[in-house]
């Protein structure tokens, strides 16, 4: 297997059936520099490569093939459609040590995104041994009675705070859950009873789904169709989504666009007083 590693994303290719294991060769085109120390040890293992995100990918898919383990740097997640498959995002450095880990480990391709705002936002005491998190199981962080929130990356810390607000100005109890893994996810822990990671919305009854993308065509409402087809009978309140707009990105006005702790709070007052 190889993997492929973007300045916002990561991806992995399964190696050829029966391929000897070879070198590790790490396919260098980034902008935040996360390979500067590793190209000084092993320049005959990390090089630059032309800015050609196609190429960079296709040549990690050949390496794989030829028994390799690569690992791609592509600048910005942007330019990483032809590599989609298995998707990973982490909220932090732990999360990302270990489901890296994971995903280069893993048989099959993985697409592992870096929320470029955590780079500088995000600080964590990392072991410094190797662990892996497993792929496609949810985090529950936080346990909770009246309302489940969902989210991944970034937005996590956002609706961390929401929890907090909503037991502190409306005295309900939300449990928070970090799906991590967003293809394939964790549809037991969102949806079901699980001894592990105890109820969700079968026990709240009402969901909460918060993402940075647009909503239209967004990953809530591939959540948000499976919920409403699993727990019908439990919803105590209509499925909220709480994403972008439908707009190209609008740089200068970020904080309008982004869906900060309020929309996700005003949304959770709508949902209890449903």
């Amino acid at each position: 297997m190889e993997m492929m590693k973007a300045a916002g994303l990561q991806t992995t290719v399964p190696k050829r059936s029966g391929a000897a294991e070879t070198n590790v060769s790490h396919i260098k085109q980034a902008t935040v520099r996360q390979t500067a120390s590793t190209s000084c040890h092993r320049k005959d293992r990390v090089f630059n490569t032309p800015l050609c995100e196609q190429g960079i990918v296709g040549f990690g898919i050949g390496a794989a093939a030829a028994g390799a383990t690569a690992i791609a740097e592509i600048q910005f997640a942007d330019y990483i459609y032809p590599a989609f498959d298995q998707i990973v995002v982490p909220r932090g450095p732990v999360q990302a040590k270990g489901l890296l880990l994971s995903c280069i480990a893993d048989q099959n391709p993985c697409i592992f995104f870096e929320p470029k705002i955590l780079y500088r936002a995000a600080v964590e005491q990392v072991p410094t041994e190797a662990y892996q998190i497993p792929l496609s199981q949810a985090e529950v962080l936080q346990e909770g009675s009246d309302l489940t929130l969902v989210a991944w990356g970034t937005q996590v810390h956002v609706l961390r705070e929401v929890a907090a607000m909503a037991l502190e100005k409306l005295g309900v109890s939300c449990e928070l859950i970090d799906l991590q893994t967003i293809l394939p996810w964790d549809t037991e822990t969102v949806c079901k009873y699980a001894d592990v990671f105890g109820q969700s919305v079968v026990k709240t009854g009402r969901l909460l789904i918060s993402h940075e993308a647009p909503v239209t065509g967004g990953f809530a409402a591939e959540i948000s169709s499976t919920v409403q087809e699993e727990c019908f009978l439990n919803l105590e309140a209509p499925i909220s989504r709480v994403c972008g707009y439908d707009t190209p990105f609008p740089h200068i006005f970020e904080p309008f666009y982004i869906p900060d702790k309020w929309k996700c709070f005003e949304a959770v007052k709508r949902m209890i007083n449903y």
